[in-house]
């Protein structure tokens, strides 16, 4: 018997099963991968991992569980860039280079932020940003492959000065001296339109003993006329409200600032009545998505959300909601088109991406602090919702 015609029906035999098993490989779709780079250590650590957290959680809501859009599972890889901008730098490189993720979010860090934005768009890559909040990553800093989620300096400033910017008030400024600081203090002096400004004051982001700079706060304040308030934007490390402890109420001086998360807030407990504006306070916003984030994770952490796990839960949603629109699709261009001027569900209610410069247009919350024994952090009461359309937010990305 010859050995060729075997050979041939074998192989007669091998093709369907070759054409099949192709086939099925090609049935199987591409995973979507997503990197999240955030401060993981480091001194934004607690902001960092509510924002992990959130981003899951949002993943998880917008796909009802799935964690898969148009078939196509959603992948996400993290990465800790300690908060600081080289490393973050490096961790974005990788992840589009080598990890080959569709797109990424992060950092925690201003610092870092700015520091990653060339990245993106040398790799022609989006990245959301979600929660640094500097101005100049959407201003003159920004490129057309970054959006963000997260508040920007002036949304902070503009919602800060509904409740301050009054006739006959005189502001001294404190905050940390890096691209958090100083953009919201610039913000903020810009949405300033009848109060006046006497000093800033910028401290190392490390500052634990505010002795010396609470005390030029004060002789810049002291002799003025009228309502005097110390305005302080700060985050992380340190706690700038021990200058409480020196007591400014001796020359009549008041101390104002935004909203923060659940640890920070008790030393808002200290000042009583005290007016602000914040990005979120889990009892404020009521809409299905809020409640969901606030019964899921009472479950499963037996705390309720702070304020970055809503920004992470607001990112994935985002997300999701940009890749339905394109039935999966995760090419570059095709996300852009998608995602400028696309509105979307969070916890906050609706959010809208700027088509000039990709900001999300969102609400921000006017309060008042209530001391309330039952909680061991102050309760900023809803005053009143600030919405997107009163608060015009400055363009400033000269695109």
């Amino acid at each position: 018997m010859k050995p060729f015609p075997l050979l041939k029906q074998a192989a007669r035999l091998a093709l369907p099963l070759v054409a099949g098993a192709m086939l099925a490989g090609a049935a199987v779709a591409k995973d979507i991968k997503i990197a999240h780079i955030y401060s993981k250590t480091g001194p934004l650590e607690a902001y960092g991992k509510q924002t992990a957290t959130g981003l899951l959680m949002g993943l998880e809501y917008a796909t009802g569980g799935t964690m898969t859009v148009n078939g196509r599972k959603i992948v996400v890889i993290e990465k800790d860039d300690q908060g600081k901008p080289d490393v973050g730098k490096s961790l974005l490189q990788a992840a589009y280079g080598d990890d080959k993720v569709d797109l990424a979010v992060g950092p925690t860090s201003s610092g870092v932020a700015l520091a990653m934005l060339p990245v993106a768009e040398e790799y022609e890559k989006i990245l959301l940003v979600e929660p640094a909040v500097a101005d100049s990553i959407t201003g003159d800093k920004w490129n057309k492959y970054i959006f963000r989620t997260g508040r920007n300096s002036s949304q902070d400033a503009i919602s800060n000065a509904v409740a301050l910017d009054h006739e006959n008030v005189h502001i001294a400024t404190l905050a940390q001296d890096y691209a958090f600081g100083r953009d919201g203090v610039k913000a903020f002096k810009d949405a300033i339109k009848k109060a006046k400004i006497v000093h800033e004051e910028y401290l190392p982001t490390n500052t634990t003993d505010f002795t010396a700079g609470a005390q030029r706060l004060f002789d810049a304040l002291k002799d003025k006329p009228g309502r005097k308030v110390i305005w302080i934007v700060w985050a992380g490390a340190g706690n700038p409200f021990k200058i409480a402890d020196l007591d400014p109420k001796r020359y009549g001086i008041e101390i104002s600032t935004g909203g923060n998360i659940l640890p920070a807030m008790a030393a808002y407990k200290n000042f009583p009545g005290m007016e602000g504006a914040t990005y979120y306070y889990f009892d404020i916003p009521k809409n299905p998505a809020n409640n969901w984030l606030i019964t899921e994770h009472y479950k499963r952490f037996k705390s309720p959300p702070d304020f970055f796990t809503a920004g992470g839960m607001s990112a994935g949603m985002a997300i999701v909601r940009a890749l339905e629109k394109t039935n999966g699709n995760t090419k570059t261009d095709t996300l852009i088109k998608t995602m400028e001027g696309m509105s979307f569900d969070t916890p906050k209610g609706k959010m809208t991406f700027r088509k000039e410069d990709h900001q999300a247009m969102q609400s921000m919350y006017h309060f008042k602090i209530k001391v309330d024994p039952a909680f061991t952090w102050a309760v900023p009461e809803l005053v009143r919702e600030i919405k997107p359309e009163e608060m015009q937010v400055p363009i400033r990305n000269k695109r």
